[in-house]
């Protein structure tokens, strides 16, 4: 049986390091570097980075080939994450278990170490394709392009303005299904799909994968909806049952908690039969499926 918890140690490890050694390029630190760092060192699941290895490794690529790959897709979330807690937005006090970035330092130093993640991580992608393989160059020039894509006004920007728009408005379940395709979804779908496109993956892998992405990403924000009326606080690292109080719409609300948990193992199931076409080398993508739903239980 695939030992998912060791592999996300051994995988963590070097995308850790490397997140350390690009924030620590400026010398002495400055106020919003010293945010940067203090946000995205903080912790949390790594998610987006295995997925983006996981990926790779099952096309046959190597972990070391997209560690720079994996360290900017973690930026990014963690900039999407500063940003969201902001006053302005989710008003959140506290994410992976600390004060959030502008309770720690102040508002203003928030929303400037969140824009520095965001270029920070662009910078790295368009050095790490400029360093790679003349073959391999276009792959990582359309693995760039469809990043911006999905975090951007098509993608996750998109998704955290409807959240926002639909607060105290009872909205349908294909709106929600939508919203959370783009809020949450689309930055997993290129996790998995930027690192199995820069690994050489053959357009029928990519179209699977990307599926494969689609399934696990929505059920781990239908997860998430769950957490947050029945998980722990410690044990998330942040508070729970603030969705109702801001009158969002979720999938509890919509289907109820014993509905939600029901999708969320389908949309699993799903995503592990797309996999049936992999031989073992998918089996860290299996297990990460299976973890999605299965997270701070």
């Amino acid at each position: 049986m695939f030992d998912l918890k060791s592999y996300l140690i051994d995988v963590r490890a070097p995308v850790d390091q490397m997140l350390q050694h690009y924030l620590s390029a400026h010398s002495p630190a400055t106020r919003v570097s010293q945010a940067m760092t203090y946000s995205v060192m903080a912790g949390g699941k790594r998610l987006r980075p295995v997925l983006c290895i996981a990926a790779a490794e099952t096309v046959g690529g190597s972990r070391e080939s997209v560690i720079p790959l994996a360290c900017a897709l973690e930026l990014i979330h963690t900039y999407s994450l500063i940003h969201d807690d902001l006053p302005a937005m989710d008003n959140d006090d506290k994410r992976r278990g600390k004060p959030t970035c502008h309770v720690q330092f102040d508002e203003a130093t928030a929303i400037l170490a969140g824009d520095a993640l965001l270029t920070l991580a662009f910078e790295i992608l368009a050095a790490a394709g400029s360093r790679c393989a003349s073959d391999d160059q276009s792959r990582w020039l359309l693995a760039i392009a469809q990043i911006a894509s999905a975090a951007g006004f098509k993608g996750m920007i998109e998704g955290q303005m409807r959240d926002m728009a639909f607060e105290g408005t009872v909205i349908s379940k294909g709106e929600l299904e939508s919203l959370h395709c783009l809020k949450t979804g689309k930055m997993i779908e290129i996790s998995v799909g930027s690192g199995a496109l820069v690994s050489g993956a053959s357009t029928r892998q990519q179209q699977l994968l990307h599926t494969y992405a689609q399934n696990i990403g929505l059920a781990f924000q239908v997860t998430d909806d769950i957490l947050n009326v029945k998980g722990d606080p410690e044990r998330l690292g942040k508070a729970t049952g603030t969705d109702r109080i801001r009158g969002k719409n979720t999938y509890p609300s919509l289907l109820g908690l014993s509905g939600a948990e029901t999708l969320a193992g389908q949309l699993v199931n799903n995503a592990l039969k797309v996999l049936d076409a992999f031989d073992n080398e998918a089996d860290c993508l299996r297990a990460i499926a299976r973890y999605v739903i299965e997270r701070n239980r």
